[in-house]
Formats: structure tokens, C-alpha cells, sequence
């Protein structure tokens, strides 16, 4: 029996949510069947969770930051934290196949004692112009696609340094660590593979009053994303699932 591939989902507005995970589905070939969804805003991990019983963890993104101090988090965002860094020592441990997109790479580095902050490196709601490094090229999952690839960012802290154990996999001039490997199998994206322009689109208005950009840029923004060329990320969050779904 195939296992499927879980999902866990960060966003507390459930247009959003509902909208990131069928992208996810979309992107990469997955039909409901071969996905187990939980929404950690809404419910916690189950007790009897084995990841062994998954083909890999798929982490989404979401409004919140693990740099923020802890008084400034909401319960929702630190439960949702804490429940996500719990299963990280038994995936990097074990090097089980983890995909985390955009907050997926704070929670990385912040398990492996990086320093995640919003010191430098934040990227405004838009395209990043990432680059394959060498060993991006050389990547199950990279290899064969552009040296150079437009990808949807809107982040405000990240990697300021490359996590002890992590290989380097492709880079930005406006954000330094766009996408990083623990071991064989443990990938983090600070971009955002499952992103299209309608998906943003629909991001852009929801998270508006938000902070990650000025209320009255976002009817250029949603036109930017509409003009966007983006195409290789989807293929990256696809290769995982052929990779390890099987």
C-alpha cells in the first residue's frame, strides 16, 4: 500500500489554507487519497502520529515567525511552533524526506541552533531571482533545471548563516539561503514551490493588513505576480513526490 505524504498546514484563515493545500496537490500530482491533511491551527498532532506510517512531511507556510521573542506570539502560533520543532529531531535523525516551504526553513534552523532572524534578508511579497549553487546543480531534485529561476517569496526573517549539516542549494541576491538540504533527504525552500500567481493573488489580499507589504501596493503586487515567469519551483515540490512517494 502506498504511504501517503502528510501534510501540515499553518494558516488560520481557512481561504488561505484551503488554497495553499490545493496547490500542493496541484503542483505536485497528488490526488487526496495519497495526502494525510492537518491543520495545526485547528488541531494538534495526534498522540499515535508515526511517521514511519508517511511517504514524507510537506510543512506550508504561514504568518508566523520562530524568531519572534515569545511574548509576541500568539498561543495559536506558539502551539503550532512547538508542534512542528517536536517532530524535527526524529526527521533530521532518522534524514526522513521533509520538504518545508518558506516556514519550513525557520523551523529547520532554528532546530539545528542557526540563527533565523529578521536582522537581513527579508524579501518584500514578490519574485526572487534564485540560482542553482554547484551542488544544487548536482541535486535529485534541482538537477536538469535552470541554472537561474524566477520563485514566490514573501518572508520577513530568514537563514542569516547555513545550518551545521546543511548543503547549500541555491541562492539569491536579495536572500542568500533560498534552499537548503539536511543529509540526503531533509529540504527546506524559503521560496515557495507550491506559489503560482493566482494563489498569491489570493495571499496578496488576504494578508493585506498584515505587514508584509503597504496596503496600497497590493493592487501592483497582484499585477507584478500576473506578469511573473514563474514555472521551475513546481517542479522542484513535484520531483519529492515522485521521489519519495513510491
Amino acid at each position: 500500500m502506498t504511504k501517503p505524504f502528510l501534510v501540515l498546514q499553518l494558516r488560520p484563515e481557512t481561504e488561505a489554507a484551503d488554497d495553499e493545500f490545493a496547490a500542493i496537490l496541484r503542483k505536485g500530482g497528488l490526488a487526496n487519497d495519497r495526502v494525510r491533511r492537518i491543520r495545526l491551527d485547528q488541531q494538534s498532532l495526534p498522540a499515535d502520529l508515526r511517521l514511519a506510517d508517511h511517504a514524507g512531511v510537506i510543512v506550508g507556510g504561514g504568518p508566523g515567525c520562530v524568531s519572534d521573542a515569545p511574548d509576541e506570539k500568539s498561543p495559536v502560533e506558539a502551539r503550532i511552533e512547538d508542534q512542528v520543532l517536536s517532530l524535527m529531531p526524529a526527521i533530521t535523525g532518522g534524514d526522513l524526506p521533509f520538504l518545508g516551504c518558506c516556514y519550513g526553513i525557520g523551523i529547520l534552523g532554528k532546530h539545528l541552533r542557526a540563527d533565523v532572524s529578521k536582522r537581513a534578508h527579508g524579501e518584500p511579497v514578490g519574485t526572487a531571482e534564485c540560482a542553482l549553487t554547484g551542488d544544487g546543480a548536482d541535486d535529485p531534485l534541482l538537477a536538469g533545471l535552470p541554472d537561474r529561476f524566477s520563485a514566490f517569496v514573501g518572508h520577513k526573517e530568514a537563514l542569516q548563516e547555513l545550518p551545521a549539516g546543511c548543503t547549500h542549494l541555491v541562492a539569491s541576491p536579495t536572500c542568500p539561503f533560498q534552499m537548503v538540504r539536511y543529509g540526503r533527504n531533509v529540504y527546506a525552500t524559503q521560496f515557495h514551490p507550491e506559489a503560482d500567481a493566482a494563489g498569491f493573488e489570493t495571499r496578496i489580499r488576504i494578508y493585506r493588513h498584515k505587514g508584509y507589504f503597504a496596503p496600497e501596493t497590493a493592487d501592483d503586487l497582484i499585477a507584478m505576480c500576473r506578469a511573473a515567469d514563474v514555472h521551475a519551483p513546481e517542479r522542484i515540490l513535484r520531483r519529492f513526490v515522485a521521489r519519495y512517494g513510491d
